[in-house]
């Protein structure tokens, strides 16, 4: 009878493979054995070729849901003699380790169902999680991934959960959070000065009454502490905002059941399939008038990020409390969110009323994933719980390069033996804390796959907190650091996740990015190949009167191009005070502050202040969101013309556009008409640029394309034009994915260069 050796590799850990993999074999009647390494799983079977084959198909099409295989390895062994049965045998070593690290996932319908039954041993229990939901990478300490080598190493096992999880026919075999009220982990509610007040049950329903009564709480969730509020009270979402100094910038919202969220918002049959994945992340959708939820939640927004309790506390308090409730990170503006007691007392103690904790620890914040979906199909806009740090395969034959991502939406990425590795979502890096997440998730993800880099790279702007940590980095490592410009990485990170490997033309348009003429850009047409890139095209520069303040104040960015365009400033004038005008003018006549732009955010900024839509940003992108939610559904097909000035590339002039719009806003015309016409010269824009470059492949990336509208009049215009037009799917359009382009771009130059 012959024996096969087969290399599994993929999500195989922490999905249930290995019961799997144990079942399948009993039904097919092979003997040998299955285990966990350190790059995968790996399976000897012994039976007859019929039996073999059999067990081959089963893996590949019986698989558990969680689990992606991503390369199969057979090969034929010497059979062994006096085999009777097929075992699951202790975890083993390798000195190829590949990254495999699974991502935490959202209770299952059985797990549910078990705490839903009164006289089952885990109704109601908060912790209760299987072979196939639960916690996974928030609670990882080290590969291969086993009980040991987890935060819940310090809860010894009961013998019912010890029972369940040695039995291989048990849905909680080896399943390395196993807990039950015996012996796991337990909620304790305790004031903002610490006291506690009480502990279990009692805890969960004083916990339920501070939110109906309309308390801020802070929950130690699967990744970290969220703060949770009504989200049918006005009083409450307002004290939140207060607190929290987060004025006007949406919170997503979690809904009971998908009764309850299909009753406030309009959800495709897609969209229901995303939100009851495993995944659960949270989902922009279509708001219903009239909704339940209070406007406050995400005011002048017509959607809604919505998401149904994916673990089993949230599932307990949802129902206790029976209305949804806003569930928003645990932390001030810019800062990570807190995932440990003692910091959450400290830095969240003047926003939350109460705190509802456990005992058991979080090891790295993992925040909540945000999806879309469009007419062509779903996208991700920020990668965190239930995809992070899931392995990407990418195409190219480097050493180990370690990539330190962007200042905002960071990640880093570890490219390694044809896989990338990109970490979860790590926010914002203005502050200490940030640097310091930063720092630690470098050491985590090294320490994981025991890997040196032997590359590093790192955005080209000099003052990144991530720029700084590389340039340290490199010289303490005696390793080269390649600097790779912000949007060469946009589009590299499109090609990586793809598999693009001819010349693209990148049309990366976003707020900023430093260029390599020393100004921000962002509004790009590049040429991008894995030799570099050339610029091709971007839009007429303009000044940002006050640098960093025009990022904040769109009229700002309206002075600015008003004062290239026409030198003058006559039409904004009304929106500064009498005070301010002079300081204004003097400044854009004399240069002083006023670093020039070739951005496509900030345009839309300016565009969206001289309509009257948003004159001063409460968040990032808020101008540009409601210029795009102002044009959505009107039926006018006209676009503003641009002009084009013939220099080293193709520069896009808006002042034809720019005229244009002044002229209909003196005659009355709607701002809704004027938004939408803006946006159809956008999608004119890209398809003159593409004619010029003569590339079929066109990749649209960076944040601008996070807005539906454009994404998709750009794509139906190229697409009429004969381009292919390619967007991300599995990593986001913004920064979120910069770590990953800078990666490839360091690894393929490292491959011309051998």
């Amino acid at each position: 009878m012959p024996r096969l050796s087969i290399q599994v590799r993929g999500v195989v850990q922490g999905v249930g493979f290995r019961p799997f993999v144990f079942r399948i074999a009993h039904v097919h009647a092979v003997t040998g054995w299955v285990r966990n390494r350190p790059d995968g799983v790996e399976i000897e079977i012994q039976g007859p070729q019929s039996s073999s084959d059999g067990f081959l198909i089963a893996l590949e099409r019986e698989r558990p849901t969680p689990a992606r295989i991503e390369h199969v390895a057979v090969s034929e062994i010497p059979e062994v003699d006096g085999e009777s049965r097929f075992e699951i045998v202790a975890s083993g070593a390798s000195s190829e380790t590949r990254p495999s690290v699974p991502a935490d996932l959202a209770i299952c319908p059985d797990c549910a169902r078990e705490m839903d039954t009164p006289g089952e041993r885990r109704y109601r229990y908060p912790f209760t999680n299987c072979t196939y939901c639960g916690p996974r990478y928030s609670i990882i300490e080290g590969l291969p991934y086993d009980r040991p080598k987890t935060s819940m190493k310090g809860f010894p096992l009961c013998p019912d959960c010890l029972k369940e999880y040695t039995n291989p026919l048990d849905r909680r075999f080896h399943a390395q959070p196993v807990a039950c009220p015996t012996c796991g982990p337990h909620l304790r509610l305790v004031g903002n000065n610490g006291a506690e007040i009480s502990t279990r049950d009692a805890a969960l329903e004083g916990a339920v009454a501070a939110l109906q009564r309309g308390d801020v709480l802070a929950l130690k969730g699967l990744g970290g502490f969220q703060l949770l509020v009504d989200a049918t009270s006005q009083e409450a979402i307002e004290k939140l905002r207060k607190r929290k100094r987060r004025e006007e910038k949406p919170f997503a919202v979690m809904f009971p059941s998908m009764e309850q969220l299909e009753g406030d918002c309009v959800v495709s049959e897609e969209e229901a399939r995303i939100l009851a994945s495993p995944e659960a992340p949270i989902l922009l959708l279509q708001r219903r008038p009239g909704a339940g939820v209070h406007e406050a939640v995400a005011p002048r927004n017509p959607r809604l990020g919505a998401f149904l309790p994916y673990a089993p506390l949230h599932r307990l308090l949802l129902k206790e409390a029976n209305r949804p409730l806003i569930c928003t990170s645990g932390n001030l503006s810019e800062e990570p969110m807190a995932i440990e007691d003692a910091d959450a007392f400290e830095r969240l103690g003047e926003i939350a009323d109460l705190f509802l904790i456990h005992d058991r620890p979080v090891l790295r914040p993992v925040d909540d994933s945000v999806m879309r979906v469009d007419e062509h199909g779903p996208s991700i806009l920020r990668r965190a719980r239930g995809f992070a740090p899931l392995a990407h395969p990418v195409a190219v034959d480097a050493p180990p390069v370690l990539a330190l991502g962007a200042h905002q939406k960071n990640t880093i990425a570890l490219l390694h033996r044809g896989q990338a590795v990109v970490s979860q979502h790590l926010g914002d890096l203005h502050s200490l804390q940030g640097t310091r997440l930063l720092e630690r998730t470098v050491r985590d993800l090294l320490a994981f796959f025991d890997v040196k880099p032997q590359i590093l790279a790192c955005d080209l702007h000099p003052d990144y907190a991530s720029t700084r940590l590389a340039e340290t980095l490199a010289a303490q490592w005696q390793v080269p650091l390649v600097k790779v410009q912000h949007h060469h990485a946009h589009v590299a990170a499109v090609m990586a996740e793809l598999g693009l490997d001819v010349p693209v033309l990148g049309l990366t348009w976003d707020g900023s990015g430093f260029g390599t003429d020393g100004t921000v850009w962002g509004g790009e047409a590049l040429v991008v190949d894995a030799r570099g890139f050339r610029r091709t095209g971007h839009l007429r520069t303009f000044p940002l009167p006050g640098g960093e303040r025009a990022v904040k104040e769109s009229r700002r960015s309206a002075s600015g191009l008003l004062w290239e365009l026409f030198h003058s400033l006559e039409v904004i004038e009304a929106r500064y005070t009498p005070s301010e005008r002079p300081l204004l003018q003097s400044m854009l006549e004399r240069g002083l502050n006023t670093p020039r732009t070739s951005s496509m955010g900030r345009l839309f900024d300016a565009v969206s202040a001289l309509t009257g839509i948003r004159t001063m940003r409460g968040f990032e992108g808020q101008a540009a969101m409601e210029l795009e939610f102002a044009a959505e559904g009107v039926t006018d097909s006209g676009a503003y013309p641009w002009d084009f000035l013939e220099e080293e590339c193709l520069v896009a002039d808006p002042a034809s556009m720019i005229r244009a719009i002044l002229e209909d806003l003196r005659s009355g015309l709607s701002a809704r008409i004027i938004a939408n016409r803006f946006h159809g010269a956008l999608a004119d824009l890209a398809v003159a640029w593409a004619s010029r470059a003569q590339i079929e492949n066109v990749v649209l990336c960076g944040g601008c394309f996070q807005n539906a509208l454009l994404a998709r009049l750009v794509r139906e215009r190229l697409v009429a034009a004969g381009f292919r037009v390619h967007l991300p799917i599995s990593f986001p359009v913004n920064d979120g994915a910069i770590s990953l382009g800078q990666a490839w771009v360091a690894a393929k130059q490292a491959e011309l260069t051998a």
